[in-house]
């Protein structure tokens, strides 16, 4: 078993422990602070369970924070387990995106429905991570959350690909219980209020009409 300690480095600061000679992005595992503190909270009481697939280990964190959640009827643990499972992940460089998971399917389909964030200076990552944004909108709406929480699965404005210091335009401060990218502003928003509301109306639309009367 791993710990959840381990999950999350792993998870947080590789995508391979055999690509050490890489130039890589600089740490901000710590960025979200607040979601990542909720998560370990909720998903320790069992960690990710045997998961070899680095590509998945974020996804199943997420898939046991929110079974633990919603056996708990946790609401807001519910929403921080949707908003981890979409966090940007530490990349082999600047502008470079990161793998989808492919090997393990969710428990939870809140949780498989939803993919991370990417590189804001990767391909097509302001399109991809808009629809990632409102996709989490519509489900955090589905638990009874609050949908504009979706924001703040937000990534940091796209870095120079051509900078080989991996540095980008990210923070990481674990002294910082909030989260260095709310607290230092540096978080873009993806979609407007009004685009968020609008995903979550749709998402209540759609669960409305599904019940037979």
């Amino acid at each position: 078993m791993l710990s959840f300690k381990i999950v999350t480095l792993a998870l947080l600061c590789t995508s391979s422990s055999l690509a050490l000679p890489i130039r890589r992005e600089l740490p901000q595992e710590h960025s979200h602070q607040q979601i990542i503190t909720s998560v370990n909270t909720t998903a320790a009481a069992r960690g990710a369970g045997s998961i070899t697939d680095t590509d998945c280990l974020q996804q199943a964190t997420a898939d046991q924070a929110f079974t633990n959640a919603k056996a708990a009827g946790d609401i807001q643990a519910q929403v921080d387990a949707l908003i981890y499972r979409a966090l940007e992940r530490n990349t082999h460089g600047v502008g470079v995106a990161s793998n989808a998971c492919t090997s393990i399917t969710a428990v939870n389909s809140e949780i498989a429905v939803l993919s991370q964030h990417q590189d804001p200076a990767s391909p097509n990552a302001a399109a991809t991570n808009k629809a990632i944004v409102l996709k989490l909108a519509s489900q955090i709406a589905a638990v009874g959350g609050n949908p504009q929480d979706a924001l703040k699965s937000g990534t940091f404005a796209p870095g120079n690909t051509s900078d080989k210091s991996g540095k980008g335009n990210t923070c990481d401060d674990h002294n910082d219980p909030v989260g260095c990218i709310f607290t230092q502003n540096l978080l873009v928003d993806d979609a407007s209020a009004d685009e968020i509301s609008e995903a979550a109306s749709s998402a209540h639309s759609t669960v409305s009409g599904s019940v037979s009367p």
